[in-house]
């Protein structure tokens, strides 16, 4: 059985269900005071990663993350997940609102030089961005093959069997270890394809914590085996490093500047009309026919 060691990337990201609100100066958007949470790509690419070695494939699992203080909450998410250790790149709050894509994958580069995996798993892209770049710029950089849009992954041997999810439906890969994988959103539950976190884990972690006698909490969240009781992985006792962009040698000066950042163009009020000729008038009268 295979012994991996896997690298995965996870950011602090504004949680999806917030409306967004952009900055009086256009600047960028709203973030304080506005609930956070881990990247939603970033989860599945966590929890893939633990599911590898609740099977015994993989015997470590690092979660990086690049950002401000706060960032270290999303790390400790991450090892209450199952995820062995975190390496914590510091970054202040300015340095944050500039990072772009390439110096993040600069500084996976090194990190995985240091730590040397043999897999990395990232999310496709970040909900805050959506830029959709470093997992491919990491493995640009690392000369390492790459899956984007990985929605199922099969061990073979020294290959991973990928099957990718694209516009015209799925594409199925090899790709040769060690090798860095993008992992998708869209996922089959009943396969033994990319995996997240059922929808109830986070509250159900709240509600051990609140009542830990409840039998159906231990459901979804892993557990360590402490004297004849069942108690959440430890992240508080679970070790996080500290690194600087300095520390790593690497440059993370913006090299693309945000003109300006503006709210979509508010929509207009739609009409309705009673029959196909009066719809047919209303076109032509907008120039549409």
């Amino acid at each position: 059985m295979a012994s991996w060691r896997v690298l995965v990337g996870v950011k602090r990201v504004i949680d999806y269900a917030v409306k967004i609100r952009v900055k009086p100066d256009k600047t960028g958007v709203v973030t304080d005071g506005v609930k956070h949470s881990m990247n939603p790509f970033d989860e599945i690419a966590v929890e893939e990663a633990v599911r590898l070695k609740e099977k015994g494939i993989a015997s470590e699992i690092i979660a990086v993350s690049c950002g401000p203080a706060k960032s270290e909450e999303t790390l400790r998410t991450a090892l209450a997940m199952g995820v062995d250790r975190g390496i914590h790149v510091l970054l202040s709050d300015k340095e944050y609102e500039g990072l772009q894509p390439l110096a993040v994958a600069k500084l996976f580069q090194k990190i995985t030089e240091m730590e040397n995996p043999n897999l990395i798993i990232l999310g496709k892209q970040a909900i805050d961005d959506d830029c959709n770049q470093t997992g491919q710029m990491l493995s640009a950089l690392l000369n390492w093959p790459q899956a984007t849009f990985a929605s199922k992954v099969e061990v073979k041997d020294d290959k991973l069997g990928v099957t990718r999810e694209i516009d015209g439906g799925l594409e199925m890969i090899d790709v040769k270890m060690p090798c860095v994988i993008t992992a998708d959103l869209r996922y089959d539950e009943k396969s033994t394809g990319f995996n997240t976190p059922s929808s109830e884990f986070f509250s159900q972690l709240l509600a051990f914590y609140e009542n830990p006698l409840m039998s159906n909490t231990h459901k979804q969240i892993r557990f360590n085996n402490s004297d004849g009781l069942l108690v959440p992985m430890k992240a508080k006792k679970k070790k996080i490093d500290k690194k600087s962009p300095s520390d790593l040698g690497i440059d993370i000066a913006p090299r693309v500047e945000t003109v300006s950042v503006e709210d979509p163009p508010v929509r207009e009020a739609g009409i309705k009309v009673e029959t196909v000729d009066d719809l047919v008038v209303k076109l032509k009268d907008h120039g549409f026919c």
